[in-house]
């Protein structure tokens, strides 16, 4: 028997599962903490449970394949290393464009005199001078990104940037142009500017993976799951990270599907940080055609059409403003005070004891501080230096670590930055004062739920009467919001304008509580929901009874990820253009530059050939051997006076199959 080795890395937990590839059976499944800023400890972990469990050898692992939603998570949260975009060719106007501007927050932009036209000529020739000049300013980046104008026609200009970049400064750099072939500059910078950002994280996944699975005796090829559920080799997802962005979701509904056998349902996978829902049609997810959108970024990704709501087991419990005060949880991830108190039960007890002998405690209470570095940070100001001194020996309350008003945004940047982590009250305390979860301290879950509790609203009146009434509210708000993310997703699958005003509309809610008196109102899903996550069990009843549908719950949807991660297939895609350049002219834009050809069938000749030898080295390096090639034509003609006018085409070449499994 072939055993297939998957694992999935999420905000607070790393899954692992074992698969016989011939029976189609899980042979076991295990979790582990997800470690930060050691991820090899969880990896490990989950490692060494699941083989443990099964009872096999190493050495009877012929495959791997790794899924994460730590890139999705940091795009949802802000956070990721700091980067430099070299701008070629572009105003600092456009800057605003594709939400551009906000993804670079304070990040340094260097804008450079170059770039080509629709064609792939050169306008203006590439200002090395002033590229050399802005490299110097740059300190303390972790990575660069580069877009140039039309760098799809003729990526020379980018080309030439990065070799600079990697001499002068010696960091990660990416090209826009190699991460998708379509027009639009700005959106390209975007996702360029995003990858960069994300390649230390995945780095780290990556390498931990690998140091364990070398330390264990598995010497299997190791995959990870692409956005769109196609799995790619280790190698590719270090250069181009961005294209895990959604790869946990995406193998979770892999796994939803081998799981339930469902064809058509709404996959909605609960994780510590988000929630993730996507529509299943005939067995296969649906494909986002303008590209993977998470938190406020559309990018040029392909991925599965999938909505991410930053709404998980760990998301932050926040009180409203206002006379009637009321909960909502997220968009923020918060280490839960159970888990932290697990591990520090002297601190976090210590801490909530003295809290609760005051009549109202303060608003900080119920929250801690957490350092997550490796090594101490470099390019810190002087008020991140001295919160980042005080985290050095551990875990300090708020109050400690935040010592005035003025170091409260010095805080924001390391949290940003993923240095920091708070740990505040969340579901997944509210679950196990309800005696739903007791997987960690369930005795400081208690008392911090308590103390919040007591926190005051807008009318004076206490949160809640106690905490146990608190978590009900907390679990009841969980259910609405999961509810409505739901609906959302259901809304916008239809076409309906402004879904996430509709999920919430008053006639809306009317139907789900079944209104009946002068005016009759019905409304819920009409297709059932397939629950995934650790933590679905727990909630996801509640939100079927809730939208009136079915709900499926697997019994190893908990490691859905996990197994979706090794089920997949690798796919390689291939895109490329023949443009006109006037009557009998064809010109095909290839990486080292556009050439000419003297008519249409030629080109597309000529195109067709490299992109199949792109995508055939891809595939066998990724360790395919029974390789299957599909071919798709967008060809733009126009019809003009009985003659027909060559426009535009774009092609795109796919090479597939299963990854070679060692024997």
């Amino acid at each position: 028997m072939a055993i297939l080795l998957g694992i999935d890395t999420g905000g607070t937990y790393t899954d692992a599962v074992l698969l016989d590839d011939g029976a189609d059976r899980v042979v076991a499944n295990a979790k582990s903490l997800t470690t930060r800023p050691d991820l090899s400890l969880g990896i490990g972990g989950a490692i060494d449970a699941v083989i443990a469990d099964s009872g096999l050898a190493p050495e009877a692992v012929a495959l791997v394949s790794l899924s994460t939603t730590l890139a999705t998570n940091a795009l949802v949260e802000g956070q990721g290393g700091r980067v430099a975009l070299i701008f070629i060719g572009f105003e600092e106007s456009e800057l605003a464009r594709a939400d551009l501007k906000e993804a670079l927050g304070d990040d340094p932009v260097v804008f450079v005199a170059g770039g080509h036209g629709h064609s792939g000529a050169e306008v203006c020739p590439l200002d090395e001078g002033a590229l050399l000049a802005g490299l110097e300013t740059l300190s303390g980046v972790t990575g660069v990104a580069i877009a140039s104008r039309f760098a799809t026609r003729n990526p020379d200009h980018e080309v030439r940037a990065r070799d600079a970049v990697r001499a002068r400064l010696g960091v990660p750099v990416t090209c826009s142009h190699e991460l998708s072939q379509a027009l639009g500059g700005p959106k390209r910078a975007l996702t360029a500017v995003l990858n960069a950002r994300l390649i230390g994280l995945i780095d780290r996944l990556i390498a931990a993976t690998e140091a364990h699975l070398t330390a264990r005796g598995i010497a299997a090829r190791l995959m990870v799951v692409r956005g769109d559920g196609a799995l790619i080799s280790a190698e590719i997802a270090r250069e181009r990270p961005i294209e895990t962005i959604l790869s946990g979701p995406a193998a979770s509904i892999a796994g939803a599907q081998w799981l339930t056998g469902e064809q058509d349902a709404l996959v909605s996978d609960i994780g510590g940080t988000t929630t993730d829902i996507c529509l299943l049609r005939g067995g296969l997810p649906k494909i986002d055609p303008q590209g993977a959108k998470v938190g406020p970024y559309r990018t040029m990704v392909e991925a599965v059409a999938m909505r991410t709501f930053g709404l998980g087991g760990d998301s932050e419990v926040r009180v409203l403003d206002g006379l009637e005060g009321g909960l909502v949880l997220g968009p923020k991830r918060v280490m839960p005070v159970s888990l932290l108190a697990r591990d520090h039960g002297d601190l976090v007890h210590g801490a909530l004891d003295k809290a609760a002998a005051l009549e109202t405690p303060a608003e900080e209470a119920t929250r801690f501080v957490i350092g997550q570095w490796a090594d101490v940070p470099d390019a810190l100001d002087p008020r991140e230096a001295a919160v980042v001194e005080r985290l050095e020996n551990g875990p300090l309350r708020w109050a400690d670590a935040v010592q005035s008003r003025v170091e409260i945004p010095a805080l924001a940047r390391l949290v940003q930055r993923g240095l920091v982590l708070i740990c505040g009250v969340t579901p997944s305390d509210a679950s196990h004062v309800l005696g739903r979860l007791d997987d960690w301290d369930r005795q400081a879950a208690d008392k911090a739920l308590s103390l919040m509790a007591k926190r005051r609203i807008g009318s004076g009146d206490r949160l809640a009467s106690d905490g146990q009434t608190l978590a009900s509210q907390i679990i009841d708000q969980l259910t609405k919001q999961t509810s409505e993310a739901l609906l959302e997703t259901a809304f916008a699958e239809e076409g309906w304008s402004e879904p996430a005003s509709m999920a919430r509309h008053a006639l809306m809610c009317a139907g789900l509580a079944d209104h009946n008196d002068v005016v009759r109102i019905s409304a819920g899903l009409a297709m059932p929901v397939i629950g995934l996550g650790a933590s679905a069990r727990s909630y996801y009843g509640a939100v079927g009874e809730r939208l009136g549908c079915a709900t499926a719950l697997p019994q190893h949807g908990g490691v859905a990820n996990a197994i979706g991660a090794v089920v997949g297939q690798v796919v390689i895609h291939a895109e490329g253009t023949v443009t006109s350049g006037g009557e009998g002219a064809f010109r095909v834009h290839l990486p080292e530059g556009p050439a000419q050809f003297g008519s249409k069938d030629a080109a597309l000749s000529a195109l067709r050939a490299m992109l199949t030898e792109q995508t055939q080295a891809k595939a066998l390096a990724a360790g395919v051997e029974d390789i299957r090639i599909s071919e798709s034509l967008d060809l733009r003609e126009a019809q003009i006076e009985a003659q027909v006018m060559f426009i535009e085409a774009t092609m795109r070449i796919t090479a597939r199959g299963r990854p070679r499994i060692a024997v």
